[in-house]
């Protein structure tokens, strides 16, 4: 058990209700290395509760709100009744994904050779970065080892754990893509249309993923892959503007299209 590791105030955790009272029930939290926590009968459900195992039982997985916690007495005060469905169901989900994503870093530990301490030390690395295990390799599926550029791991982690992300990551997105065409006839007009090229791939949106490339003179390919079509056409704008923008500022010509139309001579 992580002594130092506790949740906050307000924070939704997932319980298992390990023995019930007349006057309320005590809980393990899942997420927190079994802490004990205590749903009083008043913080049950709304209104008057006469029976207490009428509305929970051993063993059972509940959600509950913390209410308060006092490290120095390992007490943690809970509530079932401050938390409504949608966050029940968004607050199983989460966990059930951080089950996952532990298992996977098992995965990724023997596929490696890793051992358990420094996959130990690897956690909170990723934890850090992304908020959970499981948003790590979510990006990692979106992103590949782009995700992890500041991280400091080993490579072959990084590779492993993108090779497991993408094999079990199964993620919604649409595949869109837009053209530029770049001209710059000054004497540094290569190095110009280069950095245009950079401007347009410098957008950042979470859960997004530009790809630039060229297909012939003067033409430049826009790809961008996102959770929602909305998203995906707001940064495919924001992306050939900075790369038009850009060129122009320093003495080119750049112009979009939407569709890959042939480039007249």
């Amino acid at each position: 058990m992580d002594d130092n590791n506790w949740p906050e105030s307000g924070d939704f955790v997932v319980c298992t209700v390990k023995n019930v009272t007349d006057f309320g029930a005590y809980t393990t939290l899942e997420e927190f290395g079994g802490k004990e926590g205590f749903i009083h009968i008043s913080e049950i459900k709304a209104g008057w509760v006469k029976y207490v195992r009428d509305h929970v039982r051993e063993g059972q997985k509940v959600v509950c709100k913390v209410l308060n916690v006092d490290s120095s007495r390992r007490h943690i005060d809970l509530s079932l009744k401050d938390v409504n469905e949608h966050q029940k169901r968004a607050k199983i989900q989460d966990w059930k994904n951080e089950q996952k994503a532990f298992k996977w870093l098992q995965f990724v530990s023997e596929e490696t050779g890793t051992s358990k301490d420094e996959m130990d030390k690897i956690k909170p690395k990723l934890l850090e970065s992304f908020g959970s295990l499981y948003s790590a390799f979510e990006e990692a599926a979106i992103s590949g080892e782009d995700a992890f550029n500041d991280v400091k791991m080993k490579k072959k982690i990084v590779t492993s754990i993108v090779k497991v992300a993408q094999s079990n990551i199964k993620l919604p997105f649409v595949d869109i893509a837009g053209y530029i065409d770049l001209n710059c006839y000054l004497p540094d007009g290569i190095e110009i249309i280069k950095m245009a090229l950079e401007a347009g791939n410098k957008i950042e949106e979470e859960g997004v993923k530009i790809d630039i490339s060229y297909t012939g003179a003067p033409r430049y390919r826009i790809k961008v892959i996102a959770p929602d079509y909305k998203k995906a056409e707001s940064v495919l704008k924001k992306s050939s503007k900075a790369a038009i923008d850009t060129i122009e500022k320093l003495g080119g010509k750049g112009e979009f299209h939407r569709h890959n139309d042939t480039v007249k001579a």
